[in-house]
């Protein structure tokens, strides 16, 4: 079974490499020859378009694990956790949400002014900080059937997905693309759930930002709630 990491970065080949969390984790990782690895490099695209190119030309048995450059991979069984995961959902995450509520703007947030989801329905846990070996966020247990996940790692068959006409859609750059796929996977019958796959993230996100905005309204326009 292969499994394809797939990422997009600003920064140079090299220096995706020597400088980014993720290039520095994989290498740590290179031992296990399920594992290959495409990253769009220098990149200034729209993570759907780069994540829908990589799900086109990969092989038809392959997993894809879509994961942002600010992570630090903890967890050196990750390729054995992600096959073992996706036995059991269709599409699998490290954090995310039992339930979705109308307008809900984040898969851990209810409405724009960042109230926090209900306890009870969130899972997972997630290590944020600038190094390897972060602070924990519990979130909740893990594993659980969610209807959002965190779309700082996703993975899923390509098989699974070509079958079930899911991708990412292009009208999102870098914001509420995941929220969009969870919910695209969801209407087409797929199950999505949490697996308990260490990570630490360098980023809490750009919650309200412009950006952000822009693509909130997007999001709606297209959801409707």
């Amino acid at each position: 079974m292969n499994v394809q990491i797939v990422s997009a970065t600003r920064s140079t080949p090299s220096d995706f490499q020597s400088q980014t969390a993720l290039g520095k984790s994989l290498e740590r990782l290179a031992h296990d020859g399920r594992m290959t690895v495409m990253v769009a490099t220098s990149n200034k695209r729209g993570l759907p378009l780069v994540y829908n190119e990589m799900l086109d030309k990969a092989p038809d048995d392959t997993i894809l694990v879509f994961v942002h450059d600010d992570v630090w991979i903890d967890d050196y069984y990750l390729i054995q956790r992600v096959i073992e995961g996706l036995e059991h959902f269709d599409v699998i995450g490290i954090a995310g949400n039992r339930r979705r509520v109308a307008y809900q703007p984040g898969w851990c947030v209810v409405d724009i002014e960042g109230r926090g989801a209900a306890p009870e329905n969130l899972s997972g846990l997630v290590a944020c900080g600038p190094q390897p070996g972060g602070e924990v966020q519990y979130f909740g247990s893990v594993p659980a059937a969610c209807d959002l996940l965190d779309g700082v790692f996703l993975a899923a068959k390509k098989s699974t997905l070509v079958t079930h006409d899911v991708r990412f859609d292009p009208l999102f750059d870098f914001h509420f693309y995941d929220l969009d796929f969870c919910r695209t996977a969801r209407q087409n019958g797929l199950q999505l759930g949490t697996w308990p796959i260490c990570l630490t993230h360098q980023s809490n996100g750009i919650f309200g930002s412009v950006e952000w905005r822009v693509n909130h309204a997007k999001y709606f326009r297209k959801w409707g709630d």
